[in-house]
């Protein structure tokens, strides 16, 4: 999977493994796979390739409980087949020499695919022309039989059973990225020749289109605000991938193609539907046959937008995503991964994690500790004048918010720390603990500008930091004439940020003059 828009992602809530390997088992693909592999047999004929012969799939439907009156029965069979071999449920010997039909069809096949590429998708291309070339001549075929890993199934931990899945989600991505080949199998039928280049089909471009479009739909589920619980429309999906960021009124080329993308991922989808990795409803063909580009394009406005099609990763799509994004070097966190580590790992990497899944990586690290210790833990990486500094103490100061009673004495200790200081005194405040000293004017300073480095830090210039502003500073007479002198390595840029967005004009302007005087200080 290509690691290009985003090399970090907010982290994912991810389903236990024992839920995700029980969702995996009954995905239908999947699921057809292992049957498939318990039907396997000394009577089972393959080819070259390890496809079923033709003349295997009506069985093979039939062990599947497909309907035989069904024209897509067979197709379904056959890409249960090939999950099967590629995930080592089925174990096949080929024949050993290639049959007389091999030689015709299959070498302009192979002709297709250039290089290395031809690995990639070359199962897929077999079995989207199997039924054409398949058992149509030569006498020897190979043998399949119940492979090793179909153990797995039963007796395996649940990672054993995801690692089969994500096997099988290989499989079926590669058979995606194909463009249609009916054309290609009638010309076969026919006995004709085989223009590949109107296919307009480049295997490496088809398959970064595809993890681009799925590693699009992962950030909009695992970004905060973002589709995490609403199927995504087609049309936006198609549009991240086609539209230009700077691009404002899109013209009708861009319209056009982001309508062929469009169709594109819906047939896409459909095929990826069957193995657990999406929820998907497809897009309306009627509307299709009435719509024009620029109507298809702007589905996303239409009162009902589902006719345009709607697509949702599972809980199991999510998983299987973050893995190939791991495994592209994507850095693709996932909230509860830091349980067991230190408290300096744990603020470092919440920092820069939405709200809501910082709190839960948060409680997810809290949890089974000590409380006293875990809370001296934290306070003690919360130090530090460094940039990220505020946002850690920030975090800390959520990390200690359902901390109770038990806790009092190692924030008690720090009371006079100039780092930590304030932060104790608010948390004890907070509770209604008696004999808080009070802080003086350099630490309650020092805090101030602490607290808005750490809102810059975490959330930029949000509409709520000018109140923010104006009641931290409210309440000193002659702010800023000494805030400048404050001992902190973000007081400038705090005090630009406030001569940019402070409410009262006034403020704003000697917070500039005071950013002046702290510039030229540490100059």
């Amino acid at each position: 999977m290509s690691a290009e828009p985003h090399s970090t992602l907010p982290p994912v809530r991810l389903h236990s493994d024992a839920e995700l390997a029980r969702d995996a088992l009954v995905a239908p693909l999947f699921a057809r796979a292992v049957r498939l592999a318990r039907w396997a047999g000394p009577g089972t004929r393959v080819d070259t390739g390890g496809e079923l012969v033709a003349d295997q799939l009506p069985e093979a439907a039939a062990a599947l409980g497909l309907d035989a009156a069904d024209a897509d029965c067979a197709v379904y069979a056959s890409q249960a087949w090939r999950v099967a071999v590629d995930t080592g449920l089925v174990d096949v010997t080929e024949p050993e020499e290639d049959g007389p039909a091999a030689g015709a069809a299959g070498g302009a096949v192979a002709r297709a695919v250039d290089g290395a590429e031809a690995g990639a998708t070359g199962g897929a291309v077999a079995g989207a022309t199997g039924g054409a070339v398949a058992g149509t001549g030569g006498a020897q075929f190979g043998t399949a039989a119940p492979g090793e890993e179909l153990a797995l199934v039963t007796s395996g931990a649940p990672g054993d059973v995801l690692d089969l899945w994500l096997a099988a989600l290989d499989t079926v991505l590669a058979d995606a990225a194909v463009p249609d080949l009916d054309d290609l199998v009638d010309a076969l039928d026919a006995g004709g020749d085989i223009d590949f280049d109107q296919l307009d089909w480049n295997p490496r471009r088809e398959a970064d289109f595809l993890d681009g479009v799925l590693a699009n739909l992962y950030l909009l589920t695992v970004t905060e605000g973002g589709a995490a619980d609403r199927p995504v429309p087609l049309p936006v999906l198609a549009a991240s991938m086609v539209v230009p960021d700077d691009m404002g009124e899109p013209t009708d080329a861009v319209l056009e193609q982001v309508s062929d993308a469009m169709m594109r991922l819906d047939d896409q989808f459909r095929q990826l539907e069957p193995i657990g990795l999406v929820e998907f409803q497809p897009v309306d063909e009627e509307l299709m046959a009435e719509a024009d580009d620029e109507q298809i394009a702007a589905g996303a406005d239409d009162e009902d937008v589902s006719r345009y099609g709607m697509v949702r990763l599972t809980p199991l799509g999510l998983y299987g995503i973050r893995a190939r994004l791991l495994e592209a070097g994507v850095e693709a966190p996932a909230v509860g991964e830091l349980a067991g580590k230190g408290a300096d790992a744990l603020l470092d990497a919440v920092s820069h994690y939405p709200e809501s899944a910082a709190q839960a990586e948060i409680e997810a690290w809290l949890e089974g500790r000590d409380v006293p210790a875990a809370v001296a833990e934290l306070l003690a990486a919360a130090r530090g004048d460094d940039e990220g500094g505020p946002l850690r103490r920030l975090r800390c100061q959520q990390a200690l918010a359902p901390a109770g009673p038990e806790a009092e004495p190692a924030v008690r200790a720090v009371l006079d720390d100039g780092e930590l200081g304030g932060l104790a005194r608010v948390w004890l405040a907070e509770r209604g603990v008696a004999d808080v000293p009070a802080p003086d004017a350099t630490m309650v300073f020092w805090l101030t500008v602490d607290t808005i480095a750490a809102q810059l830090a975490a959330d930029g210039e949000t509409e709520e930091l000018p109140l923010l502003m104006e009641t931290l500073t409210a309440h000193h007479t002659g702010f800023f004439e000494q805030v400048w002198r404050v001992e902190h390595p973000s007081t400038a840029s705090v005090l630009e940020a406030m001569g940019r967005v402070h409410p009262d004009k006034k403020a704003a302007k000697e917070a500039r003059k005071a950013a002046f005087k702290a510039r030229s200080r540490q100059s």
